[in-house]
């Protein structure tokens, strides 16, 4: 079946701007997908018994967005997760970042594009329709150097989502994007998610310092509760919170694993199984990281009034390492910097089943 989408009203800002709902639907999984922040507001895919159930956590209103915090399934950028103190060198000069995070920058600072509206245009493409959201970022926003011109395409293959981001500035910059989605497989407010099985096919992730930056170095998973490689449940290794001193920095998982240079992009960099509801859904990116963030402080009270607490959803960001763009060791996986008018292209597919 191919891909229609339709258009609604989700509300305005207090400027009067108005946001704007965008339902993609094919039969076999439903997207509905805001002009605010590019937020994945709500996907639905069908269960083991064929019913739909809604796997991501979200808001009923524009106004819960700005209010309640955690991000949830928003575009971040213009650099997402962490950036040492705020600072970013391009050939000599050093631009201060806004710090909002422990005296870091964090996914794009004071006013991220979680926070913006973007313009929307519905696209045909071979009798599907897929959805382009395009964002205009001044030179000078947050500090960064540059005019950018983004664009975040959305679109379903059976029952996958993929999302694709297009980039390019007129000045070098630093460019490194994601999508904040909290998946919960057995449904959006259904509990805790830690007990969903979770593989990740990375050998390494990047320890941080006691302010969640990456330090520049590379820990070994094995023997550690960060091995995924062979697939457990989330509780097995967030039950070390409190003895592991890596995991006790960020309350949880809330840490890069680091892929291998040298993998088949068309094989899942990490794979996520329900344990109630059947559905796995299996992640594939051309980028050379993944955040797992395990929901360490959600703590309010999300669609239809239903609670999301503690690990009530896991965020699977794939990304270029954090802080990349002041350490050479971090950018040897993948530098964020790109030189004027270079484009920035990355894809990343969450596939259900």
């Amino acid at each position: 079946m191919a891909t229609k989408i339709t258009k609604s009203a989700f509300g305005t800002l207090a400027s009067g701007k108005e946001i704007f709902a965008f339902e993609l639907e094919n039969g076999n999984c439903k997207a509905t997908v805001l002009s605010l922040g590019g937020i994945i507001q709500s996907l639905f895919v069908r269960d083991k018994n064929g019913e739909f159930r809604d796997v991501t956590l979200g808001y009923d209103t524009p106004q819960e967005y700005f209010t309640k915090g955690g991000t949830l399934g928003a575009v971040c950028g213009r650099f997402a997760n962490r950036i040492k103190e705020g600072k970013l060198t391009i050939d000599g000069k050093t631009y201060e970042l806004y710090c909002n995070d422990r005296g870091n920058h964090l996914h794009g600072g004071k006013i991220g594009y979680h926070q913006r509206v973007f313009d929307g245009e519905i696209v045909e493409e071979n009798g599907d329709q897929a959805l382009c959201l395009q964002l205009f970022s001044p030179n000078g926003e947050e500090n960064y150097p540059g005019n950018l011109q983004l664009t975040v395409k959305y679109s379903l293959t059976g029952a996958a989502l993929k999302i694709e981001y297009f980039a390019k500035a007129d000045q070098k910059t630093a460019i490194n994007l994601t999508n904040h989605a909290y998946f919960n497989l057995n449904g959006a407010g259904s509990g805790s998610a830690y007990d969903h099985t979770l593989t990740i096919a990375a050998d390494y992730i990047t320890p941080t310092d006691e302010n969640m930056i990456p330090d520049g170095t590379f820990l070994p998973v094995k023997g550690t509760p960060f091995d995924f490689t062979a697939g457990k449940t989330v509780r097995e290794g967030d039950d070390y919170t409190e003895t592991n001193e890596h995991l006790k920095k960020g309350a949880g998982f809330d840490h890069c694993f680091v892929l291998d240079k040298g993998r088949d992009q068309a094989l899942p960099i990490a794979v996520l199984q329900g344990n109630e509801s059947g559905i796995t859904m299996k992640c594939y990116t051309s980028l050379p990281a993944v955040q797992l963030y395990a929901g360490n402080f959600l703590q309010m009270d999300g669609k239809g009034g239903k609670r999301y607490d503690r690990g009530g959803g896991l965020c699977l960001e794939t990304q270029d390492i954090p802080n990349n763009v002041n350490e050479p060791a971090y950018e040897a996986y993948g530098s964020s910097i790109y030189a004027a008018g270079e484009e920035y292209y990355s894809v990343t597919v969450y596939a259900f089943s």
